[in-house]
C-alpha cells in the first residue's frame, strides 16, 4: 500500500475542462494531476509530475459514469446522454 501525501475531496480540485484534467496544489511547487479518463477507469491517484508525492481522490465513481445508447423493443437507437463527455458537476464553495 502507498503513503498519501494526503487525501482530496474532489470538490476541492481544480477542474480544467479543455484538458480534461483535475489538479492540485503540491507542496514542491508543481500540481498533482488526474485525468477524467483515470477517475473514470476507477483510478483515485493523482500524481505529481515533479516529485514522488502522491494523493488520494476522494470522489463518487457515479459522478464519472456515462449513459450508453440503448435500443428499445423496435432496435430503434435511443441516446440517453452524450458518451464523449462525462457529466461532472463539481460544486464550488
Amino acid at each position: 500500500m502507498s503513503a498519501y501525501y494526503d487525501e482530496i475531496e474532489i470538490e476541492d480540485m481544480e477542474f480544467v475542462e479543455a484538458e480534461n484534467i483535475f489538479f492540485y496544489p503540491c507542496p514542491c511547487g508543481d500540481k498533482f494531476r488526474i485525468t477524467v479518463d483515470e477517475l473514470m477507469d476507477g483510478e483515485e491517484i493523482a500524481r505529481c509530475p515533479s516529485c514522488s508525492l502522491i494523493i488520494r481522490v476522494i470522489y463518487s465513481p457515479d459522478q464519472f459514469v456515462v449513459e450508453e445508447d440503448t435500443q428499445d423493443d423496435k432496435g430503434d437507437t435511443n441516446a440517453k446522454e452524450d458518451t464523449t463527455t462525462p457529466n461532472i458537476e463539481i460544486a464550488v464553495a
